[in-house]
């Protein structure tokens, strides 16, 4: 990973914008940025992570940062997705409040002094919800089912999830881990790990330079992903009370089904290899490797409780 300019010292806001492709939007989007948050008084810097582009978006970032200090750069050697760009801003950032939105111009950079607005009300990370979504029907309509999927399934009600626009404190953007494509479930992640999430409504405007980068392996990697928040955060602090009442189901299952086989065998009747018979074998088998499986993951994650607790209290 190549970086564009030193680290400099902590500032007031930092705006993180992951990139790929996107050479064109680069120069207004920062201009409308600087614009932005001069009006609030704050000082600022802006992280352009260049996620393996092939258009010339880090040599554009360099150019932009030789023309402002306030302008960073960093660039992969190739694509690592989306989650990979955060966690890299998110490192090198260096700023009370952090500020993410995408490069593509769709998110409006005059949104930003409303966000830190509702952060400064006691909030640790706001969401912005795209009301008024200028993209086409088919990722509207998704995007809804995804929504409202993933707000039942992690117990945090949003409207929008994967809104590029988000506003952070330092502390959630230090403790929320990102890899794969958790990108998308940010908001879920740190309302999971104890942190007051809320959502304000954002501008959205239609795409002006090039095109989207999801295509129709997003869902599926999305349902993946959010298997892996529900089961690794929404019940690390017992798994076995998961895993246990899966093991129970299947005991009582084919526990019930040996006996009735028991009942046949003292009432004097042969027993032969049946289906029904094998099934309830099965089911003790799975049982048994369930609970097992809760009892192990109880070991993983009982030396992480304390410093994850320690970390997420907060001082009176």
């Amino acid at each position: 990973m190549n970086t564009g300019t030193t680290v400099p010292a902590r500032c007031d806001i930092a705006v993180v914008v992951p990139a790929l492709n996107e050479a064109e939007s680069l120069p207004e989007l920062v201009e409308r940025i600087a614009a932005a948050i001069d009006g609030m008084g704050r000082s600022w810097e802006v992280w352009i992570v260049d996620d393996g582009s092939r258009d010339g978006t880090f040599a554009v970032a360099e150019r932009l940062a030789a023309d402002r200090p306030q302008v960073h750069g960093l660039g992969f050697g190739r694509n690592f997705g989306k989650a990979a760009a955060l966690a890299a801003g998110f490192e090198a950032a260096d700023a009370d409040v952090v500020i993410t939105m995408d490069a593509d111009l769709q998110d409006d950079p005059a949104e930003i002094p409303n966000l830190v607005a509702k952060l400064e009300e006691g909030w640790d990370l706001v969401s912005g919800w795209k009301q008024d979504r200028q993209d086409g029907f088919i990722k509207n309509k998704t995007s809804k089912v995804f929504n409202w999927f993933t707000a039942r399934m992690c117990g945090l009600r949003l409207h929008d999830f994967n809104c590029g626009l988000k506003a952070y404190r330092r502390e959630v953007t230090r403790r929320v881990r990102l890899y794969g494509e958790m990108h998308r479930y940010v908001p879920a992640l740190a309302h999971l790990d104890g942190f007051r999430v809320t959502e304000l409504p954002v501008r959205h405007a239609a795409r002006k330079f090039g095109r989207t980068k999801y295509g129709p392996d997003r869902f599926i990697n999305g349902f993946l992903d959010l298997l892996t928040v529900y089961f690794l955060h929404a019940r690390r602090t017992s798994p076995l009370h998961l895993f246990g009442r899966i093991g129970l189901f299947f005991l009582a299952a084919g526990s019930a089904i040996s006996l009735y086989f028991l009942g046949l065998w003292l009432a004097g009747h042969g027993l032969r290899l049946r289906p029904a018979l094998l099934l309830g074998l099965v089911f003790i088998i799975v049982a048994v490797q369930s609970i097992s499986l809760g009892l192990i993951a109880e070991l993983v994650v009982a030396g992480r409780r304390p410093e994850s607790a320690f970390r997420i209290a907060r001082r009176v």
